[in-house]
């Protein structure tokens, strides 16, 4: 076959794919019709999960499992703005990583709302404004980002998905090279997460390092200013059309960031492979918090993470227990145990475990 023979073979796929996508729409408006008369939630991320692995497991390839989760997470983004059409905030700016972790999970269809805080992320959501929130929770170089804990025990929105997004960090400048940059400019934590990178790249040299809020911001002052470079996001170098002199400069190929999806309605269906987040917080009686573990242990409750936050409330050292662990909130073996301490324990979600 010559050039031209594949060409029409190809165009002939895609007048297929094209019915069977539309073929697919004109089912998902009647599963709208029937979600709205029965008041059930459009986003349902352990449906879309357990899509992809069926998928997954029928696939042949050549595509591999993050080609088909990109395809169909797209898909899904679009089906779901049939149905009911969505504004996804999450905290700014363009192109950020919190950005990409949106569009990962809500395609490029959606609205998006970019905030400058956390904060004004939980305002969005709980006032309506926006129907899903997306924010960063922790990272597995740095850290918790403690805010978002501070803010889901004063407001009453709930966990309905979790995103792990891999980071990765650039150098870029318009500058031909490393020798003429004098300034970086990038957030704290990119930062630290490329330590190595920064002091063997710029080892006997004078550069600055300066902060400013967000690693687009960073890209923006490093286009118009001579002599400046940017530790960015590929996206947001690409966005900006920064020239980039290193890629995946930060310090450990297992960079990754989980964000969290917010929203005012719950998921109450299990998945199957779920995990839920509580806020705790135990009594000032001795061993009252090792009590309080020993009941998940006995209910063969698996405790992912823990974390503590200062109550601030009162003058006494109080503390909320940032709680994950395997398994839904409805599950047999979870529910006497939530029962048992429902006066002190905050149900903020069970939604499908992806990491």
């Amino acid at each position: 076959m010559d050039l031209d023979q594949y060409r029409k073979e190809i165009d002939q796929l895609d007048n297929q794919l094209l019915e069977i996508l539309n073929k697919r729409m004109e089912v998902v408006r009647k599963v709208g019709e029937l979600k709205r008369v029965t008041k059930t939630a459009i986003y349902r991320p352990e449906r879309e999960k357990s899509i992809v692995d069926r998928l997954c497991r029928l696939n042949k390839g050549p595509l591999n499992r993050q080609a088909i989760e990109a395809i169909y997470y797209e898909i899904f983004a679009i089906s779901r703005n049939l149905e009911l059409p969505e504004l996804v905030a999450y905290l700014g700016p363009e192109n950020s990583f919190t950005h990409q972790a949106a569009e990962s999970r809500f395609g490029a269809m959606s609205d998006y709302l970019p905030l400058d805080t956390i904060k004004s992320v939980f305002e969005s959501v709980e006032t309506g404004r926006a129907r899903f929130g997306v924010i960063p929770l922790e990272n597995n170089q740095e850290g918790i980002v403690t805010e978002t804990i501070d803010l889901l025990s004063m407001y009453d929105l709930n966990i309905v998905a979790e995103v792990p997004l891999s980071i990765h960090f650039a150098l870029g400048s318009i500058e031909e090279s490393i020798n003429e940059i004098r300034k970086v400019f990038s957030r704290d934590i990119a930062f630290r997460q490329c330590r190595k990178f920064i002091s063997e790249t710029f080892l006997d040299r004078d550069v600055e390092l300066i902060p400013v809020d967000s690693t687009s911001k960073a890209v923006k002052m490093a286009k118009r200013e001579p002599g400046a470079a940017a530790i960015c996001s590929h996206i947001a170098a690409t966005k900006f059309n920064l020239p980039i002199l290193f890629h995946n400069i930060e310090d450990s190929e297992d960079n990754f960031t989980r964000f969290l999806i917010i929203a005012k309605d719950m998921v109450n269906q299990a998945g199957g492979h779920d995990k839920t987040t509580i806020l705790a917080r135990a009594s000032d009686k001795p061993g009252s918090l090792v009590t309080f573990l020993q009941d998940f242990y006995h209910a063969g409750i698996n405790l992912t993470k823990i974390e503590s936050r200062p109550a601030k409330k009162g003058k006494t050292f109080k503390y909320w227990f940032y709680i994950d662990f395997e398994g839904h909130f409805m599950d047999p073996n979870v529910v006497p145990v939530l029962d048992k301490h429902k006066k002190d324990i905050k149900l903020l979600g069970s939604y499908v475990k992806l990491c």
